[in-house]
Formats: structure tokens, sequence, C-alpha cells
């Protein structure tokens, strides 16, 4: 069983913004304490990498908008013109209340998804010279590490 949970601010927000997650995996959020720590740690495991896949990868009007964000940034960048760049990236949020505006999570996915299909070949659009270009920072970068975690965790 879990120990009483004593809920902060910062709890109650990760908790609303993991419930509709939680419910799918068959958690009461509001009955925390009927549960053991095995199965409510695979639960959130679970909903974390949902929210974070959902934080990331966006769709519909939020993708067009951090999309055309984006695309002002470079073309400012491209026209020499840093300080609106900056100006356009000073707009970009943390979250966005009706995707009014750029997260900045949504242009990281957008971002990481364009250069991973250019790297990976997936695409006859990358520009020319892209992997000379383009360097990872020394260290462990292939992602394996991770996959063994997350395959040990499935496992459990």
């Amino acid at each position: 069983m879990l120990p009483d949970l004593q809920r902060s601010g910062l709890t109650n927000e990760l908790m609303a913004g993991l419930s509709s997650f939680l419910v799918e995996e068959g958690i009461d959020v509001n009955d925390l304490a009927t549960l053991d720590l095995e199965t409510f740690q695979a639960a959130m495991d679970r909903a974390i990498e949902r929210r974070n896949i959902q934080l990331f990868t966006p769709v519909g009007s939020a993708r067009e908008i951090a999309i055309v964000t984006l695309r002002l940034v470079v073309e400012a960048i491209l026209d020499s013109n840093t300080e609106l760049a900056g100006a356009i990236l000073d707009q970009v949020q943390p979250e966005s209340e009706g995707n009014s505006v750029a997260t900045i999570a949504n242009c990281i996915g957008i971002l990481l998804g364009l250069l991973d299909d250019w790297m990976s070949g997936r695409t006859l659009q990358a520009p020319e010279t892209i992997a000379v270009r383009v360097r990872l920072p020394k260290g462990h970068w292939v992602g394996e590490r991770s996959d063994r975690r997350t395959r040990a965790r499935r496992q459990r």
C-alpha cells in the first residue's frame, strides 16, 4: 500500500496532467492509498511516457503554430536579424492554454523529428551535406542505454 501522500501544488499539477492516462490504466487518482507501490510505479511510468510523447509530438493547431514560429525564426536568422529571431523565440512558452502560442516542447519535438528524418536518410529533402555539418557532442548518443532501461522496466 502507498503511504498517505501529502499533495503539494506541484504534485496536484502533475497528477492533473497525468490523471487521464492513469484512469486508462485503471488507477483511481482519488484513492491511491489502496494501491501497492509496484503497481502505482508501473502505471506512473507508462502515464509519464505517454504524457511526454504528447508534449513533444504536437498535432493540429499546436503543430501549425510551432512550425510557423520556427519558420519565422529561421527566416530571421537567414536575414541576419538575430534580434527578431530572439524576440520570436521569447514568445515561445512552457505551456499554452488553448494552443494559442508555440510551446518549448512542441518546438523541440518538431526540430528533433526533422533532424532525425534528415540524419536517418528517411527523407530526400534533407539539406545537402547535413551529415557533415551536424555533429553531436562527444558521449553516448545512440540510444541503446535508454532502450535497455525501457525493456527492463517493461519486463518487470
